[in-house]
């Protein structure tokens, strides 16, 4: 069985859930990556593929610049539809991440539906025209609903009748380098002490106030930020002395960073952008050993912030204040408790038992499907022969 998945995420974006998911599903099987299109002046239609490790393939549509929307459906229509053929793909999973790819899937034949619903993406700035319309169509195509968070799932568990839960996970021995690791990246360590740090992309759904105004609290300390700058101005960020911002780094390279950070921040803004989000980097910041500190995002709030893993805080004062406190000096027997609280709970989920659990619902959607196809076609063939006599 091949799978097909439907992204507006590219893969060389953002190590994320979508990554996590589908290089554990490439070990068993091929998957093919459709990206959104790339567009360039006055060229021809045409699919650029790129084959990765493992079983995976990523395909990037190439359309020329300024094509309509309609003439946009159809060209990717016909561009799949080729590269089916080309792939010898004929029994496969249709895996969306975007909604909007139902404007030209909609003649595909899969074995089975899968939407993996991570965010709200009609609350992101810059949202798709149509966007709210097409999640509808795939709710209504779709075997199967994951979602990526509690507060998605209770958003999204009346309008399908097969919604489950699979919050972000965590790759621990990946991240849990970050408690040994005693050398810093170079443009890490020339900061001063202490740090405060941040990883992940940098949009509308971070409270940039509340960055410069904790760096403008207290100057002295020093704020680390890790990622692209997606969908803001480079000029909206705050620029003050002690904050750094240090670009995109590879996954690989995420543990040797958090290693040098006294506290790990989530300062979300609190808007419809972050309503659903369940930051993968939650669970990736208690298995580096960091303590952390969020705004009281829903999905954070639960369940870290009830058992005590994360500190939760609204304002630039709450931060200063809840980092002041992990800041301040603590017993070697205090830390190994919150580690082994942190570890004990961590033991519960990894991306591995995630993706079996997934794939366990997809077989049984698979096989609904085939039963199914079996018994309409057995029905057929009666009132076929019943009609001929």
């Amino acid at each position: 069985m091949d799978f097909i998945v439907f992204s507006h995420l590219r893969w060389d974006f953002v190590y994320q859930r979508p990554q996590h998911l589908l290089s554990r599903c490439a070990r068993e099987h091929r998957v093919f990556f459709w990206e959104e299109p790339v567009y360039e002046p006055g060229i021809e239609p045409t699919v650029n593929i790129s084959p990765r490790e493992d079983g995976l393939v990523i395909a990037v549509p190439m359309l020329p610049n300024g094509i309509p929307e309609s003439a946009n459906s159809d060209a990717q229509r016909t561009l799949l539809a080729s590269f089916l053929l080309d792939h010898d793909i004929e029994e496969y999973i249709a895996w969306y991440y975007t909604p909007m790819a139902m404007n030209f899937t909609d003649e595909i034949a899969p074995s089975a539906v899968v939407y993996d619903c991570m965010d709200e993406l009609s609350a992101f700035r810059g949202a798709p025209p149509g966007l709210t319309q097409a999640e509808a169509a795939l709710f209504t195509a779709a075997d199967l609903v994951f979602t990526g968070g509690q507060s998605l799932y209770e958003s999204k568990r009346r309008r399908h009748p097969s919604v489950h839960l699979f919050p972000s996970s965590i790759d621990v021995d990946h991240f849990s380098k970050a408690r040994t690791i005693k050398t810093d990246p170079a443009e890490q360590a020339s900061i001063a002490y202490p740090r405060l740090g941040y990883c992940g992309v940098i949009d509308e759904r971070l409270d940039l106030e509340l960055l410069a105004g904790m760096a403008d609290l207290r100057p002295e300390w020093q704020i680390v930020m890790i990622g692209p700058v997606v969908k803001i101005s480079e000029s909206d960020l705050p620029r003050r002395g002690n904050i750094h911002y240090l670009g995109p780094k590879a996954y690989a390279e995420l543990p040797s960073y958090l290693a040098g950070w006294d506290v790990a921040l989530l300062p979300f803004a609190r808007n419809e952008s972050t309503r659903f989000i369940s930051p993968t980097k939650t669970p990736e910041y208690l298995a580096a050993g960091c303590p952390a500190i969020s705004t009281p995002i829903t999905d954070v709030v639960r369940p870290y912030g009830e058992l005590g893993l994360v500190s939760i805080g609204e304002t630039a004062d709450d931060f200063v204040r809840l980092t002041e406190s992990w800041l301040a000096a603590r017993s070697p027997e205090d830390e190994q408790a919150r580690l082994r609280s942190v570890d004990a709970f961590l033991a519960r989920s990894s991306w591995n038992r995630t993706w079996t659990a997934m794939k366990q619902l997809i077989i049984q959607a698979v096989r609904k499907n085939d039963d199914l196809a079996h018994t309409q076609y057995g029905t057929q063939v009666e009132s076929t022969t019943a009609t001929a006599d």
